[in-house]
């Protein structure tokens, strides 16, 4: 007889799943809600969103906290990271204080903790006031200290309750998306200004940290990065590694390196000086980049990345800088894909993530932040009883959690795993056309029915893993 295979996971272990205010809350313009960037940038051009669906058509949060917090402690979650918008805290993104959005916020977390749920809070998840883009986003100075008083005020107020921040989801994607390849408002291709955004994000976050720490709350502030691995083509040749290499370092260590270490890589800088775009920074600003890293590490990992030696010259316009000078992107024959989001689905890669942690970031102590698969048309799934009969999300978590295990039994300072996410929600310019929701959401009428994996969910959670 085959011996069972058990996957049990450390005592106190997070199981929960993640969301963003902007992207559950809905009521984009009550309450004294200001427009941000996703509003404005919906309000021009409604065809870049995937059947015109945009902000204000959301999961209901808002309407729906009271409801929706009974429903995570009933599917399990013993942890949930949501968000503050900060177009709904601080209107105009400095200045006045929005009541409504205080109580609002304060009943959350309130009702959260009350079930026994640990709230961890997102400040900045993609979503600048619109007022702050107009004075120039990420690229200004004067955004870096409107969000580090931002981020005062929301310890001010909630700090005594809330004992993890992160500071940045993904800061990444906003110079990839905003700056890099026009997937974000404000659609600027411009490598020289991607820098500037992406040391900006960093210093910005640094100082929020800072200011927490000097609060002395009790608490942790900590960040979270998706991380993708990133594999040459062929790892005997020279030149795949170094293009995975410098793949690697634009978009995973460029932010692992100061937020862990404090200190930016060598290589990256490098790269910089050779195209001269380094960013405008100040020596004050290394320092308190060095001296204010973070107290853990959320980790999103839904692909991993693969990177060839360059095989054609990258034209760009005079002046342009493109990272992608120093790599082309690989598709390797044998991946596993899922076919709706076109991404690799490599489940080793958050085991090697892992040990990357072990090996090169001191262990420092992380959690599986996100980490999930978007679906199309999961109605076809729906079974007699109108439930989602989703086997497949299932099986992606249970092959996921087999690596994790793996990981954490040799050394991995792994705190939980969260799932993306609670409620299928609106996501960017995908909108609804992928469903990554433990719970199914009928966009019309907003009634959520509880997915088969919502139920298993709660199985796993209460046995701390599984069995087999």
């Amino acid at each position: 007889m085959n011996q069972k295979k058990e996957y049990y996971f450390p005592e106190g272990f997070w199981w929960g799943s993640a969301s963003s205010a902007a992207q559950s809350e809905g009521a984009a313009d009550r309450d004294g809600k200001s427009p941000s960037i996703w509003d404005y940038w919906y309000s021009i051009e409604p065809q870049r969103f995937h059947d015109q669906i945009g902000p204000q058509d959301t999961s209901g949060f808002y309407d729906h906290y009271k409801e929706d917090i009974k429903l995570l402690k009933e599917l399990g979650h013993n942890s949930f990271r949501t968000g503050i918008q900060w177009s709904r805290l601080i209107p105009d993104g400095q200045g006045e204080v929005n009541q409504k959005a205080v109580d609002f916020y304060n009943d959350v977390f309130n009702e959260l903790i009350a079930l026994g749920i640990e709230p961890i809070v997102t400040l900045y998840h993609f979503d600048m006031p619109l007022a702050l883009q107009q004075i120039g986003g990420w690229e200004s100075r004067e955004v870096v200290d409107a969000f580090t008083d931002y981020a005062k005020i929301c310890f001010e107020l909630f700090g005594d309750r809330v004992k993890f921040w992160v500071t940045f989801n993904e800061p990444v994607v906003p110079v990839e998306g905003g700056y890099l390849y026009d997937f974000h408002y404000p659609n600027v291709i411009d490598g020289r200004r991607a820098v500037q955004v992406g040391f900006n994000e960093i210093l910005a976050s640094a100082k929020a940290i800072e200011a927490y720490h000097k609060m002395e709350l009790g608490g942790k502030i900590g960040i979270v990065l998706n991380v993708r691995p990133t594999y040459p083509r062929d790892p005997d040749n020279q030149g795949d590694i170094e293009a995975a290499l410098a793949k690697d370092i634009f978009f995973n260590r460029s932010f692992l390196d100061p937020c862990v270490k404090g200190i930016f890589p060598k290589k990256l800088i490098k790269f910089l000086l050779e195209n001269e775009v380094l960013p405008e920074y100040s020596k004050q600003d290394l320092k308190i980049i060095r001296d204010n890293t973070i107290d853990f590490l959320g980790v999103n990992y839904y692909s991993p990345s693969r990177a060839k030696e360059r095989e054609t010259k990258l034209e760009l316009k005079e002046g342009l800088f493109m990272p992608d000078i120093y790599f082309e992107d690989y598709v390797w024959p044998e991946a596993k894909m899922n076919p709706y989001r076109g991404w690799e689905i490599y489940e080793k890669g958050i085991y090697d993530i892992c040990k990357d942690i072990i090996e090169n970031y001191d262990n420092i102590p992380f959690y599986i932040s996100e980490n999930g698969m978007g679906v199309e048309s999961e109605e076809r799934f729906l079974n007699e009883d109108g439930i989602i009969e989703d086997n497949y999300r299932i099986d992606f978590i249970k092959d996921h959690l087999r690596w994790l295990h793996k990981a954490i039994q040799e050394g991995a300072n792994c705190m939980g795993y969260h799932l993306w996410t609670f409620i299928d929600n609106w996501s960017w310019c995908n909108a609804y056309k992928n469903r990554y929701g433990l719970v199914s959401l009928d966009l019309d009428t907003q009634k959520r029915t509880v997915k088969k994996s919502g139920r298993w969910f709660k199985e796993l959670s209460d046995n701390n893993g599984f069995a087999e």
